[in-house]
């Protein structure tokens, strides 16, 4: 099923958008050099459920619109990028957070991959 659900490489505009996510909580500097490393970082895997522990962010609902667009992706095909992380004192989630949410959905131990980096 994994490989029915997910790309092996990130999307292009994957890396941008983690950027600007992540230069709104750290220096532009430490930022920029996180997301070069997401570039080069190896893809792992994880369960769905332990990044949102990990994460201590909420499950966005089924209702978000987000969440139903990876959702019905799932369901015609599509393939999902893997997710963007930075581990810091709380994983943070620099991109994919309702990629996350909506795999959840599916369940809960389906395992996301992910490029982790830990913060300089």
């Amino acid at each position: 099923m994994k490989n029915k659900i997910w790309s092996t490489e990130p999307e292009e505009h994957d890396f941008p958008a983690a950027l600007d996510f992540l230069a709104l909580i750290y220096s532009d500097d430490i930022a920029q050099d996180m997301v070069t490393r997401l570039r080069n970082a190896q893809t792992i895997r994880k369960k769905a459920k332990d990044i949102l522990r990990a994460s201590q962010l909420p499950l966005l609902g089924k209702d978000n619109i987000h969440v139903k667009q990876d959702l019905q992706k799932v369901k015609y095909g599509k393939k999902l990028s893997p997710i963007l992380l930075v581990r810091d004192a709380k994983l943070v989630i620099a991109d994919g957070y309702h990629r996350v949410c909506s795999i959840y959905y599916l369940s809960e131990d389906l395992e996301v991959p992910c490029r982790i980096v830990d913060r300089p």
